[in-house]
């Protein structure tokens, strides 16, 4: 049973996007096995955690000073429930941990404990903040919704999502030319400022990159280091659009972990062909 949260003094917002993509939190997990869990109820039940974190995060600076008392334990003893009902697994195995050496006497593991999970514990409640949202959005889902049948829409979504596809070209024409050949399948964004990628890639996650080699400020080349230095594109597909395919360039690209080539002036089927070929669907909720 979800813990009483009557005494949250606000109860926020959140968008449930990046909240499922929080890896300490196992949403999936606790809607299933609390079917008649509703959006609103575990809503509140995160408000009522945002409202505890200072209080969370003294008890854990004074347990890793080892200089905790009952009350310290008791912050500790009573969010464990909350942990358990929210899926927020880790921080619940640390915890029962910290509660456990302090209930044994153990005032040196618990200290131990607390401060190997200080840093932890404040990246994650960073992720849940970085989720809430100050306004409640148009389509907001009715809180009364059960929160297996939120995911299940947002995943429906996400499996009928056009396929992103970021193109960066100093040429508008080119640009437009890509667009007019595969909009139709894919979603384009088009990135006529390679100065520009850095900060477009923290607001866009794209599945595959179409890149010029020859461009001013910034060539191909030197946006794949760009590209890699974000976790999540470690692994996306980048081909280039080239007019300047030689051995020595197809072998640089390659090397740098460009998976393919396309010579301009491209045919479009060309294009659509090496597009499908090499572009994977990123699970944005997974």
């Amino acid at each position: 049973m979800p813990s009483d949260c009557d005494d949250a003094t606000r109860v926020y917002h959140f968008d449930l996007k990046p909240l499922l993509l929080i890896p300490e939190l196992h949403m999936r997990k606790i809607a299933d096995d609390s079917i008649d869990l509703t959006i609103g109820r575990y809503f509140k039940m995160l408000s009522k955690f945002l409202e505890m974190e200072p209080v969370i995060s003294e008890a854990l600076k004074k347990f890793a000073a080892n200089d905790a008392d009952q009350k310290d334990w008791k912050v500790i003893e009573s969010v464990i429930s909350l942990f358990k009902d929210l899926g927020i697994d880790k921080n619940m195995t640390d915890f029962y941990a910290i509660s456990n050496a302090r209930g044994k006497g153990d005032h040196r593991l618990a200290a131990f404990h607390a401060h190997s999970v200080e840093q932890s514990f404040a990246d994650f409640f960073a992720k849940v903040i970085s989720a809430k949202i100050t306004k409640k959005p148009e389509n907001f889902t009715d809180s009364k919704t059960p929160l297996t049948t939120c995911i299940r829409i947002m995943d429906e979504e996400e499996a009928n999502r056009k396929l992103l596809i970021l193109t960066v070209d100093d040429s508008p024409a080119i640009l437009e030319a890509v667009a007019a050949v595969l909009s139709d399948e894919y979603k384009i964004f088009k990135l006529p400022k390679p100065t520009m990628l850095e900060n477009v890639l923290k607001q866009v996650n794209p599945e595959l990159f179409l890149l010029d080699y020859q461009m001013p400020e910034l060539n191909g080349f030197e946006l794949i280091p760009i590209i890699r230095s974000f976790e999540q594109h470690k692994e996306t597909p980048i081909v280039f659009l080239t007019s300047e395919g030689t051995i020595d360039n197809i072998t640089a690209a390659i090397s740098l972990g460009a998976c393919d080539f396309i010579i301009k002036p491209f045919h479009p089927e060309q294009l659509r062909e090496k597009v499908a070929k090499h572009i994977v669907r990123k699970n944005n909720l997974r």
